[in-house]
């Protein structure tokens, strides 16, 4: 019986198992010979130094942090959660690196758009540690921010040596584990401001493909003026990336804003409806789109200008005019124009431009935020809902798939996710991650957040108000929208150390230690605790449907329908095998896997017969935890 431990997703040996796949000759008794693998690539390999490319000080060390196992787990609140047993929508409460890593492997080119607002580097220290095991103090350390004695040493100023170093270590792991999670057809879109933009566009650039950069969005964050400003800045930027952007340049409908009817009417009433005088003219110069057109209406001749053509050749042009879709401008005198109804536009979408001055600003987020919370003020600049509901709508042209946040902040990811839904009638399922970030005490801005959470004796953590703004949020929509039976729960899990046991013997307490390992769980863990690390190690979802089945008196899991059974119970009897057994031919799954709790069998002849039984049900796969 396999026994299975407490790691996450190895990465590297992911990465070397898809080498091995395009390259099975380079590999030699388990290893690489990289002498073969650069004959192959030929003239694509990069020979010395003389090339461009981006550098920082720690940038490998960052890079293998996004490589390094995870050593923790997600542990199910079902207490801070909403409608827990039919929700699809996730709020993961800890240090996002280490989530991105458990993620790894259930939600592998699983998610179609992401998006961030991750933290500004304008001065303020970095709460993100990136070592789960020593703790905030080892980040703080590797970024500069403590002292040798390990006292911190102020902010991040910009007069420090490493201060956007300290940034891009920050950001480099978490942007590489997160390509990981974007399908073929995904997009992620990052907020940015000018601090940091440059760096943010090289290291994307590296991470996503600079063929893959598909645009910057200017969003006019701010309509009023910084009379101390040198020069006031209105403006936030939007780095746009897709995994593959050839499979946009295919589907260009697929990355388009919906049509809002902004400029269609009907002024001869034409049965087809509303429609929009397009030119008929393209630039680029075609010998088939060549040809007079003679106006019907005065006899005049057009020809295309000079370097231009008809948008279509002379066989179609015949049949545009028989349809009644050609037009000479409003009055009937004018050039050649083509009539473009709003029930094509509606379906082809409307592309985006690169300035968005039409929606809310961090006034209106902040204000929609305090119409949640009786008047507070309990986030800093929020962004307006709005403007994350028009990025959704670019990045998920299909109105199903997975948003991922891992910097939720206040939640407007959320909220947007749950706006849209009801509006668009759209079944988007939340995937949020959140820091439990303490709130500053000392902070004067945060005096209305820290109130708020002392009237309601919540703790005093950024992570709560995201939650309760969720609740809120979901709330208000369903007063609003009585009928609306959409999704408006998320499940919590928060990070923790694995269930398992790690050996990390001391000589000092070497009896105890072995003591201790008898038991490989830990003792204040519950069997569902266990369920979900199971799921996250087997690939497979959190919010994946589990029937909770009594065998013989023991709880058994069904995952899937039955792709997965877990059994965690102890004293395990053949009747309970048997039963399993039965559930393996009731479900008919391809394949059936089965997980026990280590040492759970009622005796050592109850483990052996066990396997032989399962075996003769058709179960091979057969695990312990």
């Amino acid at each position: 019986m396999e026994k299975l431990d407490g790691e996450g997703m190895n990465i590297v040996e992911h990465n070397i198992g898809k080498l091995k796949e395009l390259f099975p000759e380079v590999f030699s008794e388990g290893k690489i010979n990289f002498e073969q693998l650069k004959e192959l690539l030929g003239e694509y390999l990069v020979e010395d130094e003389d090339h461009y490319n981006f550098k920082w000080y720690g940038k490998r060390k960052a890079g293998r942090l996004a490589q390094t196992p995870s050593l923790g787990t997600l542990r199910p609140c079902k207490e801070e959660s909403v409608y827990w047993d039919t929700t699809q929508n996730l709020f993961i409460e800890g240090e996002n690196l280490e989530v991105l890593k458990l993620l790894q492997k259930s939600y592998h080119r699983q998610v179609k758009m992401i998006y961030i607002d991750p933290p500004y580097n304008t001065g303020n220290d970095f709460v993100y540690k990136d070592n789960f095991k020593d703790g905030i103090n080892h980040y703080l350390e590797m970024t500069g921010q403590l002292d040798s004695k390990g006292k911190k040493m102020g902010t991040n100023s910009s007069t420090a040596g490493r201060y956007h170093t300290n940034w891009l270590n920050m950001m480099y792991p978490r942007l590489k584990l997160a390509r990981n999670l974007l399908r073929d057809d995904g997009v992620i879109i990052i907020s940015i401001d000018d601090n940091e933009s440059e760096n943010l566009k090289k290291i994307s650039d590296e991470i996503f493909g600079e063929d893959n950069f598909i645009g910057c969005v200017m969003w006019n964050s701010t309509k009023s003026v910084t009379n101390t400003a040198i020069i006031s800045v209105g403006h936030t930027y939007n780095l746009v990336y897709a995994r593959r952007r050839d499979y946009f340049k295919v589907n260009r409908h697929h990355f388009r804003l919906p049509e809002d009817g902004d400029g269609f009417s009907n002024p001869d009433n034409d049965p087809k409806g509303p429609w929009k005088a397009d030119p008929f003219q393209v630039g680029g110069w075609r010998p088939n789109q060549q040809y007079e057109i003679i106006n019907p209406n005065n006899g005049k001749v057009y020809f295309p200008n000079d370097g231009c053509s008809w948008k279509n050749d002379h066989s179609r042009f015949k049949e545009l005019m028989e349809e009644g879709r050609i037009i000479f401008g409003l009055t009937g005198d004018g050039g050649p124009q083509r009539k473009r109804y709003l029930s094509e536009a509606e379906n082809r979408g409307k592309v985006s431009k690169t300035w968005w001055d039409d929606l809310g600003t961090t006034t209106s987020g902040t204000q929609s935020v305090k119409d949640l919370f009786e008047g507070k003020s309990v986030f800093s600049n929020p962004k307006p809902i709005d403007l994350i509901s028009r990025f959704i709508e670019l990045g998920d042209h299909t109105n199903k798939g997975i948003v991922l946040d891992f910097f939720s902040g206040s939640s407007t990811t959320g909220h947007s996710v749950y706006q849209l839904n009801v509006n668009k009638g759209a079944i988007r399922k939340l995937l949020l991650v959140q820091l439990p970030e303490n709130i500053d005490e000392n902070d004067q801005d945060n005096l209305q957040a820290i109130e708020f959470c002392k009237q309601k004796k919540i703790p005093l953590k950024i992570s709560e108000i995201s939650k309760e703004r969720l609740r809120r949020a979901a709330k208000k929509i369903q007063l609003e929208n009585p009928d609306y039976k959409g999704d408006l729960g998320f499940k919590v899990f928060k990070l923790d150390s694995s269930n398992i046991k790690r050996w990390e013997a001391d000589f000092n307490t070497l009896e105890q230690d072995l003591l201790n390992a008898i038991e490989n769980i830990k003792q204040d863990r519950t069997n569902e605790d266990i369920l979900f690390e199971l799921l996250l190690k087997q690939g497979l979802k959190l919010t994946v449907q589990i029937e909770t089945l009594t065998i013989k008196g023991k709880t058994v899991y069904s995952i899937g329908l039955g792709a997965l059974v877990v059994c965690l119970e102890e004293d395990i009897s053949m009747d309970v095998v048997n039963g399993i057994g039965a559930l393996k031919e009731e479900l008919e799954p391809e394949i059936m896997r089965v997980v026990f709790k280590d040492d759970c069998f009622r005796d050592d002849v109850v483990k052996t017969n066990a396997l032989q039984t399962l075996k003769r049900y058709g179960i091979d796969d057969i695990k312990s935890f």
